[in-house]
C-alpha cells in the first residue's frame, strides 16, 4: 500500500487502510459527508466489517477535513471530486468500489458517472439535490461568517455555496453510471430524505439494489450501524 496520497494541488489526504486476504485486489473506497471526515465511528465500523469479510477498505478524509492538508472554508464537491480522481490514481491495478455516505455519496456519483475505474458504486444516506440540501439546512445562515451545525471550524463558505448551486442536483448523472449500484438509505433520516435515493434510483441503470432500513436516521446511531454494514457486505460479495 502507498504512503501518502496526493491531490492535484499537491495537499497530503490522510488515509487509513484496512488490508484483507492476501493477493486480493478489490478494495472499497469509504467517503465521508460534509463536516465529517474517515474517522466517524460507523466509517470505521463499515471498514472492520469488510475487512473481516476479506474485502480490503481505504478510508479517505477530503482536503480540509479531519487530518488532510488543506483548509476547510475550500471544501466543496467539486474539489472532492478531484481528490477521488487522485485516490483512484494511487490505487491502480485495483478493482476499486466507493462507498460514500451523504454528501460524499454524491462526490461518487459525480466520480462514477465519468470514470470507468470505479467498478462498482454504494450510496449511503446518499445526497442527490445537492442545493436544495444547501437550502434546507443553511439558508438561514450568513456565508463565510457562520458555521455548519455549528461545528467548530466548519465555517460555510461562498465557495461551497456557489459550488451547490452549479451542481443542483446529481440525479441526472445516475442513468449514466453503468456499474452495479447498492442505495443503503434510512426512512427516519431528516437531513438527506428517503426521496433522494428513490429519485436517483429511479434514474439508475441496471444493475441495481436499494435497501430502505426501517428506522434508520442519517449517521446510522448505533443500533443501526451493524445493519447498514451487513447489506453492504452482503452486496459485495454476492
Amino acid at each position: 500500500m502507498m504512503d501518502a496520497i496526493r491531490n492535484a494541488r499537491g495537499e497530503r489526504l490522510d488515509f487509513s487502510f484496512h488490508p484483507a486476504a492476501a493477493g486480493t485486489t478489490q478494495i472499497v473506497v469509504i467517503g465521508h459527508g460534509v463536516t465529517g471526515q474517515k474517522d466517524r465511528p460507523f466509517l470505521i465500523a463499515l471498514a472492520d466489517g469488510l475487512a473481516q469479510a476479506g474485502i480490503a477498505t481505504l478510508r479517505v478524509s477530503f482536503s480540509g477535513n479531519g487530518g488532510s492538508d488543506g483548509r476547510f472554508i475550500d471544501s466543496n464537491i467539486t474539489k472532492e471530486v478531484a481528490d477521488l480522481g487522485s485516490v483512484l490514481d494511487a490505487l491502480a491495478g485495483f478493482d476499486v468500489a466507493y462507498a460514500g455516505h451523504s454528501m460524499g455519496a454524491a462526490v461518487g456519483v459525480l466520480r462514477a458517472s465519468e470514470d470507468q475505474r470505479i467498478r462498482s458504486l454504494i450510496s449511503l444516506a446518499g445526497m442527490v439535490h445537492v442545493q436544495a440540501f444547501a437550502q434546507r439546512h443553511f439558508g438561514g445562515l450568513t456565508p463565510d461568517r457562520d458555521r455548519m451545525w455549528d461545528k467548530p471550524g466548519c465555517v460555510l463558505s461562498t465557495a461551497y455555496l456557489e459550488d451547490l448551486r452549479r451542481i443542483d442536483t446529481v440525479v441526472d448523472r445516475a442513468g449514466r453510471i453503468s456499474v452495479p449500484w447498492l442505495f443503503v438509505h434510512g426512512n427516519a433520516d431528516t437531513v438527506v430524505p428517503l426521496q433522494d435515493a428513490q429519485d436517483a434510483f429511479a434514474r439508475a441503470r441496471e444493475p441495481k439494489e436499494l435497501v430502505v432500513l426501517e428506522g434508520c436516521d442519517h449517521i446510522w446511531e448505533p443500533a443501526f450501524t451493524p445493519r447498514m454494514v451487513a447489506e453492504v457486505v452482503r452486496w459485495l460479495r454476492r
